[in-house]
């Protein structure tokens, strides 16, 4: 049985997620909320959300990874705080049960409820993928892709066995949406100025491979703008294999197939394999009272209340890459808007004043609409491409270049959440261009306490 721990009695808002729905919700109600007596509670595994748009660039030592994030300690003040796993809500008890990292679950119960957990990595039943690949939907992980990589270029220099060099300055990411084309521009940046630091290896020497299941990338941007997207990658070596899906990971020994005849394609060895092959949203959701549709996120109206066969279930409210929210402009996919930042933040927004309105009174309750601003991506310094709402790119490329990669940081600089963070990664950038990306690895994440028992073991 769930245990009890001290809890605030007053009347709870509980929000189940503290990413980018989650911290704009807290944010929004938490003032509010504490006048009429009553509480918003947050529980995420971690103290901290994370500007995924900014994991590319923590991976290629453009930004430092603790910017990248925003500490719910030091902006949700007015919040209760939980660091653990939502494993269950029983909406029908209005309770919810936590499992924290240590001890024992325990039972928490609410008013309302937001469920804000967002999406997980989507992986597919690729032999080997567990164990060679990594994803890049984590701050952690993005940190460990930048060490890695670094580390892999300078080990590479000392080895003699070519094929063991070759495996390891070869890198591989699969996946040709947004994360993948800038991840894989932001490595290619990175190891192109760690290589010019290091006499013993040279640029003909490095690999850059991207691997996409479909006919095209980046499906935000135009055609257009996708097919010189290709051209660019391709002028700076990387190679770009598009009608391509990987097959098998077994050891790092990759196996590329050619979509959708799956056919034989390619086979070469990497120590390095980054997956950013889709997202999903949340499993946890699925141990709820709620609704699901199909694709396994929680059915939710326009106006953000969970919606039942029967319609809208009192007191539950859903946001973000978890809930399938009807898109009103007629451009979603499958008339749902799709998962991403400029969604979520809005979304925050107007749920924090519908529920408001709803419990308190104060306000009205309208639907979430919202037609997309374009699309931004940085390339490393200096590049980019950048579908802008209002610019005009029929016939051309539109933005794409020097402009679009400063239209790329003016965007998520401002989308960034908290002043705080603003001057954090602002700062980070003005240092960048005067002392160009940092690419000095750090050793030993993994087993930080390796050169201590070393140093305290006996001595033989």
């Amino acid at each position: 049985m769930p245990t009890s721990v001290e809890l605030s009695e007053r009347p709870r808002i509980l929000v189940v997620g503290g990413g980018y729905v989650g911290l704009y919700v807290a944010l929004g109600l938490q003032k509010k909320v504490k006048v009429h007596g009553g509480i918003v509670t947050l529980v995420d595994p971690n103290p901290y959300m994370t500007y995924q748009p900014f994991l590319p660039e923590v991976a290629g030592g453009q930004i430092e990874a603790r910017h990248a994030v925003v500490s719910h300690r030091r902006h949700l003040k007015d919040t209760e705080l939980i660091n653990g796993k939502v494993i269950n809500v029983d909406h029908a008890r209005r309770v919810a049960t936590v499992q924290p990292e240590s001890g024992e679950s325990f039972e928490i119960p609410y008013r309302d409820v937001v469920m804000a957990a967002g999406a997980v990595t989507r992986t597919f039943p690729i032999p080997g993928l567990a164990e060679a690949g990594i994803g890049l939907k984590t701050i952690e992980e993005a940190v460990a892709i930048r060490d890695s990589v670094l580390d892999r270029v300078e080990a590479g220099s000392l080895m003699t066995d070519p094929a063991a060099r070759a495996r390891a300055l070869t890198f591989v990411v699969v996946g040709g949406g947004f994360a993948g084309i800038e991840a894989i521009a932001e490595l290619e940046d990175m190891v192109r100025e760690a290589v010019k630091q290091n006499s013993r290896v040279k640029q003909s020497e490095i690999r850059f491979v991207l691997v996409e299941a479909m006919g095209r990338i980046m499906p935000e941007v135009t055609e257009e703008q996708a097919q010189w997207v290709v051209e660019h990658l391709r002028s700076r070596g990387i190679e770009v294999l598009l009608n391509t899906s990987l097959a098998d990971a077994t050891d790092g020994k990759l196996k590329l197939i050619n979509m959708p005849d799956k056919t034989p394609a390619d086979e070469f060895e990497t120590d390095t394999l980054v997956w950013t092959a889709g997202v999903q949203a949340n499993p946890m959701v699925r141990n709820s009272d709620f609704p699901i549709e199909e694709r396994g996120r929680i059915r939710a109206g326009a106006d953000l209340r969970i919606t039942g066969d029967e319609g809208p279930i009192e007191g539950a409210w859903a946001a973000g890459d978890n809930a399938a929210v009807p898109d009103l402009t007629g451009n979603g996919v499958g008339g749902m808007c799709v998962p991403n930042a400029q969604h979520a933040i809005r979304q925050a927004k107007r749920l924090v004043k519908n529920l408001y309105a709803t419990r308190y009174g104060v306000g009205t309750v309208e639907d979430y609409k919202h037609e997309s601003l374009g699309a931004v991506a940085g390339f490393g310094s200096w590049k980019g491409v950048a579908n802008i709402k209002g610019l005009p790119v029929v016939g051309t490329i539109g933005l794409k270049g020097p402009l679009a990669w400063l239209a790329h940081r003016g965007y998520h600089g401002m989308a960034m959440p908290t002043v705080e963070r603003k001057l954090r990664v602002a700062g980070g950038w003005l240092g960048s261009l005067f002392l160009q990306r940092d690419i000095a690895q750090l050793e030993n994440m993994e087993d930080p306490r390796a050169a201590f028992v070393e140093a305290a073991s006996p001595k033989k």
